[in-house]
This record gives C-alpha cells, structure tokens and sequence, in this order.
C-alpha cells in the first residue's frame, strides 16, 4: 500500500491585513490542491482598496490594520528559534479540506500552516521549525459514548490518537479541536497531556492565534519547569552519593581525638580529588591518611574515592608503609583514565600508646606537629619518595617520629598552602600555613575550631574562594 505523500501548505494573505491579537479574521480554505493556500490561484479577487488608501497596501474587510507589538510578544526564545522565523503550525485531522483560520505571531506575522491526514504524514512534516501541533478529534459516533456512559468504555481509549501524537512530539506544544458537544472529551484532553482544547463552533482568527500562542508559552512553561525539576533531583542524588562517599573514621577505643575540614574547589560540588581516612585496627594501632588526586573533575573525585576505600581494606588487612602504597599504585594504574593522573599520599601509623607514629609521604606535603609547650613544626620531608603513579618500581620508606604525651598532628593537602597572598603570585607556602595555624592556636584555637579558623584565614588572604580542593585533618592527644 503506498504511503500517502504529504504536502507543505502555507496559509497565504496580504501582510497588511494581519491583525495582531483581538481581530476577527475571515477564515483561509486549507484544501488539499494545488495553490489551494493562494488567493490568486483560486481566482479570488482582492478588495478594492478603501479612499484613501494606497493600492500597495490592500485592507482585507473583517480586519484591523496590525498594532505594535508588546515588548514580551517581540520575539520567542532563541532554543525555539523562531525570533526571525515566526511560528509555524502542524495540524492534524482526516479531513484535508478542514477550515483553519488565519493566525498570527507575537510580531504580527502570519503562523504558517501545515497539514496531515494522519500520523505516517505528520512525522514526515514534524520538523524542527514546528511550534504547536493541533490535532482535530474526530466526532464521536453515538454509540461510542452510549457505550461509555454504560460502563463498557473509557475516555482514556478515546484519546488513543492524542496519546500517540505525545509520544511522537514530546516537546511539542498540542491544541486539540472538537466540537462543543464533546466538552467532557476535550477536558480529559488536557489531562492526557494536551496544553488547550478548542470548540471549533467558537473558532476564529484571534482566538486561534491566542490559543496557539499560549499553548507554546505554555509547554516551553512545563518544560522548563521539568528540567528545573530533574536537575534538583538529579543534584540531590548526588549530594546523598558524596555524602555517603565521605569517610566516617573508626577510631572506637581510641583516647585521640579527631576533627577534619574538606572544600572542594568544583562549584557546588561536595566532594573533590582531595581524600582522608582514619581507622583503628585490633592491636590499637591508629592509621590515619590524607591524598589528593591532580585534577578538579568528578573522574578524580570518583578515583579518590577508591583509593581511599582501597587503603581501609588493605590496611585492616595488615599492610601497611611501603607495601600498602606499592599496592595502592597498582589500584591507580588500573582505575585511572590516564597514563598522567598521580596521586600524592601520607600515611600515618600511631602506636596504641599514642607516643610514636610512623609516617610514608608519597609526594605529599609533610604533616604539622605540635607537641605540647612547643610551637607547631614541619615533621621532616627528606625521607619521602615519589607521588603514586609516576615511577613503576618506586619504594617508600617508613620514617619513625617520636610525637610525645601530649600533641596535635595536622595533616592536610596543597589546596591548603598553594592560595595567594598579598599581591602578584605570592604563596602562602608551608611556612606561611605554620605560622598562622601557631597564631591560632596561641589564641587557644583547637579541634574543628582551628580547622575552620585557619581555612577561612587562607581564603581571606587569597581574597576570595580557593580554586583548589582542601582537606585538612586533625589528631589531637591531651
């Protein structure tokens, strides 16, 4: 069976005569022929023009001379692409030679007219300059409506052409048109999902024009609003998956104390390439870890992510120093999406006593050590070996650090010491951090206090928000 080939038709009338919104206007014979959208070809003779009236521009009878526009009805948005196109209609319906008045935009411009007598032609006409569908719903036969009032119907199969033409034009604005008779029909098709109905009793130019109108504003309305919708939704769910992916420390039996302070530097972004961890393992022993992987994106988010999981389980499974990180790069070489992405890492054994601690730097800013009666110090660097990732066979040995009865260690990543102070490309650098994380606790600064005081302080001297993430974290021994 041939395919019936569907045929472009515009509704053609004189520009002068377009009124903008409260004009009548006669209707325009859409026929399914050849020039059947042309006065001219139809032999229809134009009116004579009024007294007065330069014969260039002919006044139709029925219509207004077209008003300004308002500002708002300029033009469309620019995702419709119709600020220079206007708006162009498709309408549906069995009947080719239906009767479809002359409609305008909100410039005043003529609403091209399409038509198709079923479904096959209307996706072939559906194209990306289409604004508003219109769909004429057939009379309903008698007995189809004695049928559902008895209770062997329903409304919703009555609809099944409007729910076909929604699944094909999702984002389409839809009209449907039926008769007054049909008002319970026509309601349930705003329900289904259609933005207006009409009475084709009561059609005319202007109210057409409106209808068509406001039916786009509307559906561009919904669409809007679902995608506000989808987002929020979608950046809670990932504000519950970061949350969730951030560390809980298992330190249960331990009598030190622990605090942390983590900003990414992604805008509205809860979780970064920065990662810590803190866990007490049977013998007492406390391991505490801090990394960051280069890069700002959620890819080096996610690889945090699993090489700081990665280091729980290998270190409750009794690695630790050298062997743990040799067996954390072999995780980052498998997981990273580039032969580039490091990691850098410290690690941080403490004895069940709490007065030793053995510490592996990976390429990482050496911890802040403060014991008690002293002012805080760098914990020596020259032992340390390469960031993980960036040599095969590297080694990473195990430096012992005597900390004391009574101390407070701060381990954190670059984003800490990497922001600008001052003018020009000044850092704040790690004597600098010393020096302020001293003044805070002189003031009696301690635990999360301290963090959050010294992290605003680096950001108050960077003179805004710092690009890079930050994680600090804080084992205190009273």
């Amino acid at each position: 069976m041939p395919v019936p080939v569907p045929h472009q038709r515009t509704v053609v009338l004189p520009h002068q005569a377009g009124p903008v919104d409260d004009a009548c206007a006669d209707t325009a014979r859409v026929a399914d022929a050849p020039g059947a959208g042309d006065a001219t070809a139809r032999g229809v003779r134009a009116p004579a023009p009024a007294a007065g009236q330069e014969a260039a521009q002919p006044a139709v009878q029925g219509f207004l001379e077209p008003t300004q526009p308002l500002p708002g009805e300029q033009r469309l948005s620019a995702d419709q692409g119709a600020a220079s196109q206007g708006l162009t209609l498709l309408l549906i319906g069995e009947d080719p030679n239906s009767h479809v008045p002359e409609m305008w935009d909100w410039a005043g411009r003529k609403v091209r007219l399409r038509t198709a007598r079923n479904l096959t032609e209307a996706e072939r006409l559906l194209t990306d300059d289409v604004h508003c569908i219109l769909l004429d719903l057939s009379p309903q036969a008698p007995e189809g409506r004695a049928e559902r009032d008895a209770g062997h119907g329903t409304r919703g199969d009555e609809l099944g052409v409007l729910r076909d033409v929604l699944r094909l034009a999702p984002s389409h604005a839809v009209l449907v048109l039926t008769y007054e008779t049909d008002a319970e029909r026509a309601a349930d098709a705003v329900r289904v999902g259609a933005q207006d109905y009409l009475f084709r009793d009561e059609l005319d130019g202007a109210v057409l024009s409106r209808a068509v109108r406001y039916a786009v504003e509307r559906k561009r309305a919904d669409l809007a609003q679902r995608q506000l919708t989808e987002s929020r939704m979608l950046a809670q769910e990932n504000a519950r998956l970061e949350r969730g992916l951030l560390p809980t420390p298992l330190l249960d039996g331990s009598d030190l104390r622990f605090a942390a302070c983590y900003r990414p530097g992604r805008s509205r972004a809860l979780l970064g390439g920065d990662f810590y961890d803190t866990v007490r393992t049977p013998d007492g022993t406390v391991h505490a870890m801090i990394g960051d992987v280069c890069g700002h994106g959620p890819d080096e988010a996610a690889l945090g992510v699993e090489l700081r999981i990665a280091w729980r389980a290998l270190t409750f499974a009794g690695l630790s120093g050298d062997e743990l990180l040799a067996t954390l790069q072999k995780v980052l070489e498998h997981e990273r999406a580039d032969d580039e992405i490091f990691a850098t890492l410290c690690t941080v054994d403490i004895s069940a006593d709490g007065r030793r601690a053995g510490l592996c730097l990976a390429g990482h800013p050496a911890p802040l050590l403060a014991r008690a009666g002293e002012s805080p110090q760098l914990l020596p660097y020259e032992f340390g070996g390469p960031a993980l990732g960036l040599l095969p066979h590297a080694r990473w040995p195990r430096r012992q650090v005597e900390l004391g009865s009574s101390w407070s260690l701060m381990m954190y990543t670059d984003g800490l010491i990497e922001g600008r102070i001052g003018v020009g490309n000044q850092r704040l650098g790690q004597d600098g951090m010393t020096e302020l994380v001293s003044r805070q606790m002189a003031a009696g600064l301690s635990g999360e206090e301290l963090l959050d005081a010294s992290v605003r302080e680096v950001r108050d001297l960077n003179g805004g928000e710092l690009t890079d993430d930050v994680a600090v974290l804080l084992l205190d021994r009273r």
